[in-house]
């Protein structure tokens, strides 16, 4: 659970050519500056520059084709999106995210890293945001939020399994502990399974001060190997998606320099618990004050908010469940959700409102997986509650008790089902535009026809 309490204070983010001044006094020059652009898939792809050119990225910014974002998750292109060699393949213009040039704590070498966003030259010299760059999509949903006078505060909770280095003898991979020892070795909340891995921990954790990303609570999951790490809410829903993403980034350079792998594979073992991405979010108003504490008015808001998260779900749950894996998350009594519902403190359904007092009252969305692409994540929570709020939803009865166990709607059941529910879906065009909408779901459907498109062994085995 992210923290009530305020994160830490951060110094202001310095004005663009400003930023790279108050890097070199505070950490010296880098050899190399890493330029982060998250793809449609979450994937970090870019560049890496020589330290003396950086100041280029602030001043010309960075060229990167546009069609970047019509790379598949193995990076090869989906000519069917119509954004490659058709459009002759040109460049975009990426500028630097404010705030987020920081050191690279695990590199071997003195590094410096730095987000960056895709713009589309307009031909006269200026250049506007490229839809199809994720970043822009939650921030069409965040600036529709502020036409109403509200703002997200946003929360991410990452759970991952640590993996030995290297796959075992039947060539799948293993947890750092070997679940030979029975039901006792799910050891959940284990304090010695924190002490087991204490330096690495505590690495990621100094490597998080660092970079200035705000993590909160590290905790033991439900399986061997698994753990969370919360990050603390923001008021700023960019900057909290941002963390998510570069948060990842972090535990994997981490666990790489200690011989390790962090996998945040939805779901890598059957027998044990998948990985997700939970995201709490709550509304302030203009004074800032929580909106969905002020009373009678914020309980109908957060119940209109949650109304639209239940009735865009299965629009948008390509966005919260990205690939073929994700969907083996989602199996009764796995605290991953099977259904559209939601409740009080209940851990079963797909939205829960956590017990705390008025000004931590929010929504626990609870059903993306940990490779989901935060921004995209948090653009369709935040459209689906403008739905509710705008058309003034309400949402169905909240369950209690096992919600596995009680009628409701049901979750996608299946990467295809979801794909055409996005593809069908007036909200979606609504929310994302038309383009958006028809570009991601042939970039879903080409991944999913590569999945349908391997024997698996258990056929091999059954009927070779």
């Amino acid at each position: 659970m992210p923290s009530t309490e305020a994160a830490p204070a951060a110094a202001a983010a310095p004005h663009e050519g400003d930023e790279l001044s108050a890097y070199l006094a505070r950490h010296g020059a880098p050899e190399i500056v890493e330029v982060l652009l998250p793809d449609t898939h979450g994937i970090l792809r870019g560049k890496w520059l020589p330290g003396p050119a950086a100041a280029k990225i602030w001043s010309d910014g960075v060229a990167i084709p546009l069609s970047i974002f019509g790379l598949d998750i193995w990076g090869r292109e989906v000519e069917e999106t119509g954004i490659h060699i058709e459009t002759g393949d040109r460049d975009g213009l990426c500028r630097p995210v404010p705030g987020t040039l920081t050191p690279v704590p695990w590199a071997p070498r003195p590094s410096a890293q730095v987000m960056i966003t895709m713009h589309e030259p307009d031909g006269r010299g200026g250049a506007r945001p490229w839809e199809l760059d994720p970043r822009h999509q939650l921030a069409r949903q965040v600036e529709r939020l502020a036409a109403l006078g509200l703002h997200p505060c946003v929360a991410f909770e990452l759970e991952f399994y640590l993996m030995k280095p290297a796959p075992g003898p039947d060539g799948a991979p293993e947890p750092v502990f070997p679940a030979r020892n029975g039901p006792a070795r799910q050891n959940m909340y284990a304090m010695s399974d924190l002490d087991a891995h204490a330096p690495l921990l505590h690495e990621i954790r100094e490597a998080a001060r660092i970079q200035g990303l705000p993590a909160d609570t590290v905790i033991s999951e439900a399986a061997p190997g698994q753990f969370e790490v919360n990050l603390y809410h923001r008021r700023d829903a960019m900057a909290a998606a941002d963390d998510a993403i570069l948060l990842r980034r972090l535990i994997d350079g981490v666990a790489r320099r200690n011989g390790l792998r962090a996998s945040f594979m939805a779901k890598p073992f059957l027998e044990f618990a998948g990985s997700g991405m939970h995201v709490h979010v709550s509304l302030t108003d203009s004074a800032g004050g929580n909106a969905f504490g002020a009373g009678e008015a914020g309980e109908v808001l957060l119940r209109q908010a949650a109304a639209g998260m239940l009735a865009t779900m299965a629009d948008t749950c390509v966005f919260y469940v990205p690939g073929f894996n994700g969907f083996r998350r989602l199996v009764p009594g796995s605290y991953a959700p099977t259904s559209v519902s939601w409740g009080f403190d209940n851990r079963a359904v797909a939205v829960r409102v956590p017990n705390g007092p008025p000004k931590a009252r929010r929504l626990e969305h609870r059903i993306a997986g940990a490779d989901a692409h935060p921004h995209l994540v948090l653009a369709g929570i935040l459209a689906g509650m403008l739905e509710g709020i705008e058309q003034r939803l309400e949402p169905p009865a909240p369950l209690t008790g096992n919600a596995y166990e009680q009628e409701a709607p049901h979750l996608s059941h299946s990467m295809q089902a979801a794909i055409a529910n996005f593809a069908g879906s007036a909200f979606v065009a609504r929310a994302f535009g038309e383009h958006y909408q028809r570009v991601y779901a042939i970039m879903k459907a080409a991944e999913l026809a590569a999945f349908e498109r391997r024997i698996n062994p258990l056929e091999y085995d059954t009927y070779l």
